[in-house]
């Protein structure tokens, strides 16, 4: 379990692929340290488990399922990630509930300054548009957001300057792909709620 507060924006060292399965080793001095082998990280709002650490990085195991449903297939060398270490039971519950289960990729549509902080517009798949709702909370590549705005094929969430300079959104550009979880507990309400029949 996650918060949504980003940690440490890593960066790609490098990403295998062989016939064992596919690697990733990231550059993440910050939440290197104290780590153990076998712990959860969000990368980029995916759970993953450190199966290595050493010399400031990070090594994970993807899985085909993971790599087919995120964005981390489209990682390239020094490419910036969103990290977060797994919440501790006494920690601080600043964002929202994120699993690190994400649900989709969506285009980012358009991302506008306005003054100090920034409005990021996102597809919204039809298959996921009933798990999002106004100020409902949504996880884009790990960072727990708002969403500001909700159209008929899209929505949008206003970045403060904070969030913009300690994740890797300013990196963005039209076209990019997002890592998207919709709220845990919009998703149980739309799994107990009747099912009407065609």
């Amino acid at each position: 379990m996650f918060t949504g507060l980003i940690e440490e924006v890593g960066a790609v060292r490098w990403i295998r692929r062989s016939e064992r399965g596919t690697q990733l080793q990231l550059a993440a001095p910050f939440i290197a340290t104290g780590l153990r082998e076998g712990e959860s990280v969000a990368v980029n709002g995916c759970c993953l488990t450190a199966t290595a650490i050493r010399d400031g990085g990070l090594t994970f195991d993807l899985l085909e399922e993971t790599l087919a449903r995120t964005n981390l297939r489209t990682l390239r060398r020094e490419s910036p990630v969103n990290l977060e270490r797994a919440l501790t039971a006494d920690g601080r519950l600043g964002g929202h509930f994120v699993q690190g289960h994400v649900d989709c990729t969506a285009q980012v549509l358009n991302l506008t300054a306005r003054g100090t902080d920034h409005r990021l517009e996102v597809e919204l798949p039809d298959a996921f548009a009933p798990y999002a709702v106004m100020k409902g909370s949504i996880a884009l590549n790990g960072i727990s957001l708002t969403i500001a705005e909700l159209l008929p094929a899209s929505f949008a969430a206003w970045i403060i300057p904070h969030t913009w300079r300690a994740t890797n959104l300013a990196q963005l550009q039209p076209g990019d792909l997002l890592n998207i979880e919709f709220d845990l507990l919009a998703k149980y309400v739309q799994r107990m709620l009747p099912r009407t029949t065609p």
